[in-house]
């Protein structure tokens, strides 16, 4: 095996170690969340880590319709109408109608939703910061880099999905 064959295959190793250990720490961030929300009363929420990020992006930018509530999330209308259905069911968004516009409809979050998007977004921040934090260490070329290599494997990653989704 080449070098680069060699580093290709210890890259490619890290990929996946990465992906799981992204979904571990996706699980227990959203475990500790729940545990923080018990603590401060709040015993009811939302199924998934999604529906909490749903809930607050309609926080930031409420009034928010369907359609610009996936723009802003890069997810589809479809999982954005199966989320925020839930959501209403389970009463932490309500429907509205602005005064201009009778047909379009957009979300806002209720009083029950609102606790959960203010400890969200004290818990969001904290880790951001936390990751900027980390990313203090890489020069502002190496940062351009990740940058990059994040997007392409964004994109790589939405390709793939596409060509799967075809096949469904």
């Amino acid at each position: 095996m080449s070098h680069s064959a060699e580093m290709k295959q210890y890259i490619y190793g890290l990929y996946w170690k990465t992906a799981h250990l992204s979904e571990q720490y996706g699980s227990l961030e959203f475990k500790e969340f729940l545990q923080i929300a018990r603590e401060k009363g709040i015993f009811e929420y939302p199924a998934n880590l999604t529906a909490v990020h749903v809930i607050d992006c309609i926080g930031n930018n409420e009034p928010i319709n369907n359609t610009a509530l996936a723009e802003k999330m890069d997810l589809t209308k479809a999982s954005i109408t199966k989320i925020t259905t839930k959501l209403l069911e389970d009463d932490f968004i309500e429907r509205i109608r602005l005064n201009d516009n009778k047909k379009e409809i957009h979300f806002r979050l209720t009083a029950k939703a609102q606790e959960l998007y203010v400890l969200h977004a004290k818990l969001h921040k904290e880790e951001q910061d936390r990751y900027f934090r980390f990313l203090e260490r890489y020069t502002s070329e190496e940062l351009s880099f990740i940058k990059r290599f994040y997007q392409d494997m964004i994109d790589e990653l939405e390709e793939r999905m596409s060509e799967r989704k075809a096949i469904d």
